[in-house]
C-alpha cells in the first residue's frame, strides 16, 4: 500500500487567511469599521507569550486589529471577569480570546462564561459548545473547527464513517466529536480509562488524536485507509500518533507540525471577521 497523502494545513490555512484578510477589507471598506480582535493574558508563561504574539502578527496581516491585555500572574478569578465583561461590552471589540492555561487559582470556567456568545471567536464558552451540539449558529472551537475545514478541503465526508476521537478535552475533544456526529459520523469517544484502545482504534475511518501524549496512536492500529488527524503536540514535534508507522496504513494523516496547528489560528481569524460582520450588521 502506497503511504498515506499529506494533509497540508499549513497551505490550506493560508488561503483561509487570504480569504479572510480580503473579507475584512470589505467590510471595512462597506462599514468604515475594522475588525478586531481582543486578546488576554494572565500572567508570563513564555510559550502562552509566545503564541499570543503569534496570532497578533497573523491578525495584522489578515486586516484585523489587534488588542492586548496583559494581566499580572496574580489576577483574580474577580478581576478577570471584570476585564472580559468590560471586553464584552466594547462595541470596538469583536472578538474576545482568552489565553489559556492560565493559573491554578483562577476559575478558568467562570472566565470563559464572561465572554459575550457572539464576540467567543474561540469557541470556549457553554453557549458555544451547546450550537455545536445542536448545530444552531455560532462558533466553534477553533481547532475543532479547523479539523472540519481540513477534513472538508481534502473531501472526507464523515456521514457513515465510524470516528474514534482520543481525548475528551472541553476545547478539542468534546467539541470535535459533537462536530463529526453533526456530519453523520458514528462517534467513539477514547480516553485516559478507555480499556484495549488499541482495538478501538483499528476499527476507525476517521481517528482524531488530542490526548497530549507523545506517539500513544500505534502505527499498526491504523485501519488500512483509514484518515488519521494528530491534534496533539509535543516536545521535539512529536504528535499522539505514531506518524511513520500511521503513514505506512492511512490513506490521509496530519504531519507535526504542519496540519492542524496553523488551521486553528485561520479559524481564530475567520471567525472574528464574520463576528464583527455580524455585529455590524454588514
Amino acid at each position: 500500500m502506497s503511504q498515506a497523502t499529506l494533509m497540508d494545513g499549513t497551505g490550506l490555512a493560508r488561503r483561509i487567511v487570504e480569504e479572510t484578510a480580503q473579507r475584512a477589507a470589505d467590510l471595512t471598506g462597506r462599514t468604515g469599521v475594522a475588525p478586531c480582535l481582543a486578546t488576554v493574558l494572565v500572567g508570563e508563561d513564555p510559550a502562552s507569550v509566545t503564541y499570543v504574539r503569534m496570532k497578533q502578527n497573523r491578525s495584522r496581516k489578515a486586516g484585523i486589529a489587534s488588542r492586548h491585555v496583559s494581566l499580572p500572574a496574580a489576577t483574580t478569578t474577580a478581576e478577570l471577569i471584570g476585564t472580559l465583561s468590560g471586553l464584552s461590552a466594547d462595541p470596538t471589540v469583536h472578538g474576545i480570546l482568552l489565553q489559556h492555561p492560565m493559573g491554578h487559582h483562577i476559575d478558568e470556567r467562570a472566565a470563559f462564561e464572561a465572554i459575550a456568545p457572539e464576540k467567543d471567536v474561540d469557541g470556549v464558552t457553554l453557549a458555544s459548545f451547546s450550537a455545536m451540539s445542536f448545530g444552531l449558529p455560532g462558533f466553534a472551537s477553533c481547532t475543532p473547527g479547523g479539523i472540519m475545514r481540513l477534513l472538508d478541503a481534502y473531501d472526507v465526508d464523515p456521514a457513515g464513517r465510524r470516528a474514534v476521537v482520543v481525548g475528551r478535552s472541553a476545547i478539542l475533544g468534546k467539541p470535535v466529536g459533537m462536530l463529526l456526529l453533526g456530519r453523520d459520523a458514528t462517534v467513539t469517544y477514547c480516553h485516559s480509562r478507555t480499556a484495549d484502545l488499541s482495538s478501538v482504534v483499528r476499527e476507525a475511518d476517521i481517528v482524531v488524536a488530542a490526548v497530549g501524549r507523545p506517539r500513544l496512536i500505534r502505527g499498526e492500529d491504523i485501519k488500512p485507509g483509514a484518515v488519521v488527524v494528530d491534534a496533539g503536540y509535543n516536545a521535539g514535534n512529536v504528535g499522539d500518533v505514531d506518524f511513520d508507522g500511521a503513514r505506512e496504513r492511512a490513506s490521509l494523516i496530519t504531519p507535526v507540525p504542519g496540519g492542524v496547528g496553523p488551521m486553528t489560528i485561520a479559524t481564530l481569524l475567520a471567525q472574528t471577521v464574520e463576528a464583527a460582520t455580524r455585529q455590524t450588521g454588514a
